[in-house]
């Protein structure tokens, strides 16, 4: 039973929010607590630094002590060096690199050497998302991440030492640089994680898929763009359904729908009305009008579904519903079950951005005991899912075989690295978003009262 606590003061709730805090050299999460011997030196390798870019959402929880799950958790790392690839108007790399006397270098190989002759991080954080680069003839923007990649790959050839990575989201727009960069990782035994941050969201209501369900049909959805925001899709989709069976074994066609034609695959059973209703309902708390209206309601946005079938006959579909960036929902079916079962991964009060508290916290877990929270195989093939989706879209909707998404691994339990909701009872809709780059969430909780443990 939930106990109700008492207003408390400020040098009260600051006293209480110092026995949350973990020790220096320690480290809160899935059960590796204990002392370090070794606080990783982190180089951070990014495309731009500005308010609320990628770089500035994961790099506060990296200089501070930061909420995840109610508590607060050293980061247990060090960033000792920063390369950024461009300079925008609004940049705040310079300034913050002067703050927090982090030298900001002129190369990523510099930034892998701090400024000397060797390899001297044992970590590396590459965010290669923002910034000013081209788009192709697909649509897909040609984001810098290989040759990030590629970069920081070279400084560990040569001091013979390969340091963990993580690679903010799909691995790259070109299939073939994907593929290159997990075998690369697999070839030299180096932890490798890539991928969105929304799997590690608060699930209301809790959810769970128990492994080895036998499942008929999924449906995740989001209200965005086709490859930014179907790659979150697709990865809370895979993150999902990889517990079924005994393990993923891959994709073998994908194919995109929109408008009208998204509809008769409804009509002819390929993806089921009643299952999108369930996951919005799980937004929304009440139930949705209808399916049809909510999915063509916004005006200059056609509603599209990446329909994927994977290579063990699961059906399963992502899609995309109004304009909402906040929305992030899932469904499905299991075999017995009478009603479908769905859940809305809440992003946070302050919207995506506090959806870097978990992904910050997975990561730093990864550098400190060199072990992936998740398989970077289950990011490799949502990239592989996406490329062919953008594909089938502009080839009008045409199915594609996809016998390279072969890719068959054995998940991992991350839900330790999951939000459970404690923070969001401390940091609330009603609590002012810092707008300049302050890392440290204890300065947040004056006036606050602590979480309560259910």
């Amino acid at each position: 039973m939930t106990a109700h606590s008492r207003k408390l003061s400020r040098r009260d709730l600051l006293a209480r929010t110092a026995a949350w805090t973990i020790a220096p050299g320690l480290f809160a999460g899935n059960g590796l607590a204990g002392p370090q011997k070794h606080r990783p030196r982190v180089a951070a390798i990014f495309t731009e630094f500005r308010f609320r870019s990628h770089a500035y959402n994961i790099l506060e929880n990296f200089f501070k002590p930061y909420l995840f799950r109610g508590r607060l958790v050293d980061p247990g790392v060090d960033i000792v060096s920063f390369y950024a690839d461009q300079f925008p108007k609004g940049d705040m790399a310079r300034d913050i690199a002067g703050r927090f006397k982090v030298p900001l270098f002129d190369s990523i190989e510099e930034a892998m050497c701090v400024g000397g002759q060797s390899l001297a991080v044992d970590a590396v954080l590459s965010i290669g998302e923002h910034g000013d680069y081209p788009v192709n003839k697909l649509g897909q923007k040609m984001y810098p991440r290989k040759r990030f990649f590629d970069e920081a790959l070279a400084v560990m050839k040569r001091a013979g030492r390969h340091v963990p990575l993580f690679n903010d989201k799909h691995f790259s727009y070109r299939w073939d640089w994907a593929r290159e960069m997990v075998d690369t990782a697999r070839a030299n035994r180096m932890p490798l994680m890539g991928g969105s941050s929304v799997p590690l969201a608060q699930r209301r209501p809790y959810l769970d898929v128990p492994r080895g369900s036998r499942i008929t049909e999924a449906i995740s959805i989001h209200g965005g763009a086709l490859e930014s925001y179907g790659f979150h899709g697709l990865e809370v989709l895979q993150s999902m359904v990889e517990a079924r069976g005994t393990g993923e074994t891959g994709i073998a066609r994908v194919q995109v729908l929109e408008g009208d034609a998204l509809f008769e695959a409804a009509d002819k059973g390929r993806w089921s009305m009643d299952l999108a209703e369930a996951a919005m309902l799980a937004e929304l708390k009440r139930q949705p009008r209808s399916m049809r209206r909510l999915l063509s309601e916004h005006e200059n946005t056609s509603p599209h579904g990446i329909l994927i079938e994977y290579r063990d006959g699961l059906r399963a579909t992502v899609l995309k519903v109004g304009s909402n960036s906040n929305r992030w929902n899932f469904a499905y079916r299991a075999e017995g079950d009478k009603k479908p079962r769905a859940t809305a991964l809440f992003n946070g009060p302050w919207g995506n951005r506090c959806l870097f508290k978990g992904l910050s916290h997975a990561i730093q877990s990864m550098f400190i005991h060199r072990r992936e929270v998740y398989p970077a195989e289950r990011t490799l093939l949502v990239t592989g899912a996406l490329d062919a989706a953008v594909r089938s879209y502009h080839a009008g909707g045409r199915p594609l075989e996809t016998p390279h998404l072969d890719i068959g691994y054995t998940p991992t339990d991350f839900s330790d690295f999951r939000e459970n909701g404690l923070s969001w009872k401390l940091i609330t809709k009603h609590t002012p978003q810092p707008r300049s780059f302050q890392p440290g969430d204890q300065k947040l909780l004056s006036g606050s009262s602590p979480p309560e443990n259910d």
